[in-house]
């Protein structure tokens, strides 16, 4: 895994809502805006092949920021259409804080970034001591009939906890500030716990709560 000395300051940031990237998951993109073609090419010029998602939140008053913390990913795979779209996949390496957008003119958006409070991020897989896996399987099961989704659940079973966890945060179709929480769970214990409490929550009818 990288240490804080290999990875850069300045990376380019793709805002996208609803798109989550954990630390050691893969997140699958299709990049087809010129703009984001642009990042990915002088992405792949790079030694780090860093990206990093963010979620963007909208303004009361209108407009939209950008959220305070991200997630960067390598791109570790690459395919190119014939119609020069790209389809990739990032592996999440660190989260980061961002610290400032810059400016310039690049036709997409750079921020300066602080990795240093996610030490854990760079180091092996996290462990939940206290997952009840027998327990969690029978509440996704329920969820993901309500939802209509299916899943290969031999695969789930067999899956380490961390895998298993944030795979799911990344594929359930949670709101965007919901991704944003489970992105900033300081531990795999709390993203599983604030799962949960998400799965529970729509189960109740919480998405036609939110919608009312």
């Amino acid at each position: 895994m990288p240490t804080l000395a290999d990875l850069p300051r300045t990376i380019p940031i793709f805002p996208l809502p609803g798109a989550l990237l954990l630390p050691r998951a893969r997140l699958p993109l299709h990049i087809f805006e010129p703009r984001y073609l642009a990042m990915l090419e002088d992405a792949l010029k790079t030694r780090e092949r860093l990206i990093g998602m963010i979620q963007p939140r909208p303004l009361p008053g209108g407009g939209e920021a950008l959220s305070a913390i991200g997630c960067a990913g390598r791109v570790t795979a690459f395919q190119e259409t014939e119609d020069g779209r790209y389809m990739i996949t990032l592996t999440g390496v660190s989260r980061f804080r961002l610290v400032s957008e810059l400016g310039g003119f690049m036709p997409y958006r750079r921020a300066e970034v602080d990795w240093s409070p996610f030490d854990r991020d760079r180091g092996p897989a996290e462990g939940d001591p206290g997952f009840d896996r027998e327990t969690f399987l029978a509440l996704l099961s329920r969820y993901f009939s309500a939802e209509g989704l299916s899943t290969d659940w031999s695969s789930l079973k067999e899956a380490d906890d961390e895998m298993l966890i944030n795979a799911l945060s990344i594929l359930c179709p949670f709101e965007p500030e919901d991704k944003q929480a489970l992105l900033e769970a300081p531990t795999l214990q709390t993203r599983r716990e604030t799962l949960v409490t998400l799965m529970e929550y729509a189960l109740r009818g919480g998405g036609e709560e939110r919608m009312q």
